[in-house]
């Protein structure tokens, strides 16, 4: 049988992340890149990457999950968009079949996943506060002059955690100013952030769910040796006895996630229509030349402003209406 191939693509705020896996989902080639404010420049870059290392490989599905799914979806041609719920915990279930939670944190938002015989029961979202995503590191991280990467390195080398205030980036930023002023060490005050940001995460996400054994940290954020310590800790009671998993690709768990989710879309679709072509634009992508822009509707009183996406002169996408008058059909 001539190997199959099926593209997932997780684009978020902060990061953009590629996989291809095969029709076994052996994982093909991946690609991790910060967007840096232009998610199309981002996905482009990482398609080249993998073109440059494997060829033109035969697409057999794609699909789209994260913030930006729409927008990526249409500029890649993917079969499918889904939510990053559904693709987090598909990725999770694959890599581990007897899971029943999964703590994914990314650069803007954290999610919680209770899965039960392998189907989401429950789930929790924190989008709004920056208290419990990787972003609080970051940001904090940069008032002690260390990059996101030395961070957890050095946060395990405390001995004595400072105890970080408040549940708010304003109020722990100023608690961080005030205990260099009275002379922490630089890694009891890291180390303090990662049990905040873990306790901030059990507090907004965690409250009223029931966290069992086996348990998943995926996301970018998986990485930081601090946060693995402070949620075995603070986790310990549901843990009961478990190490914390870790997948080897947890940074792009969402990316295979939806990869997964493509290889099923085709399949279903080649049983029920017969009809089983991806969509997928192909690996001219990163040569294509994408545009973006807008104009205010004045059709009626909401006044909204729509987004359009124009490939080499023809518009393929907008966004932004409350109604579907410019939709593109």
């Amino acid at each position: 049988m001539t190997e199959q191939h099926y593209l997932g693509i997780d684009i978020g705020s902060i990061t953009g992340k590629v996989a291809i896996i095969n029709q076994d989902h052996q994982l093909i080639d991946r690609v991790y890149l910060r967007t840096e404010g232009q998610p199309i420049v981002c996905i482009k870059k990482a398609l080249k990457e993998i073109l440059d290392r494997q060829g033109a490989l035969p697409i057999a599905g794609a699909a789209t999950t994260g913030s930006g799914r729409k927008l990526i979806q249409t500029i890649v041609g993917a079969d499918i968009a889904r939510d990053e719920i559904t693709a987090h915990a598909v990725a999770a279930i694959d890599y581990c079949p007897e899971v029943q939670t999964v703590i994914d944190i990314g650069g803007q938002d954290s999610k919680l996943i209770l899965i039960r015989n392998q189907l989401v029961v429950d789930f929790a979202m924190n989008s709004i506060c920056a208290a419990g995503t990787g972003s609080f590191l970051d940001k904090l991280g940069d008032q002690l002059g260390v990059t996101i990467d030395e961070f957890g390195s050095c946060a395990i080398c405390s001995s004595k955690p400072a105890s970080i205030s408040g549940r708010c980036t304003v109020f722990a930023e100023s608690d961080i100013i005030t205990k260099k002023n009275y002379g922490y060490k630089k890694e009891d005050i890291l180390m303090g952030l990662c049990y905040r940001l873990v306790e901030n995460y059990k507090t907004n996400l965690g409250r009223g769910k029931k966290i069992k054994s086996p348990i998943l940290f995926q996301g970018g954020v998986a990485k930081n040796q601090g946060i693995v310590k402070a949620f075995s800790e603070i986790l310990a009671e549901e843990l009961n006895g478990d190490q914390l998993i870790i997948p080897e690709n947890h940074d792009v768990m969402g990316a295979i996630g939806a990869a997964i989710l493509a290889q099923e879309e085709m399949e279903l679709r080649q049983v029920q229509t017969k009809r089983f072509t991806s969509s997928f634009l192909g690996w001219e992508i990163p040569n294509i030349d994408y545009q973006t822009s807008s104009f205010q509707c004045d059709h009626c009183e909401n006044l909204c402003e729509i987004l359009e996406i124009i490939r080499e002169g023809e518009v393929i996408g907008r966004w932004g209406g409350k109604c579907s008058r410019w939709d593109i059909k």
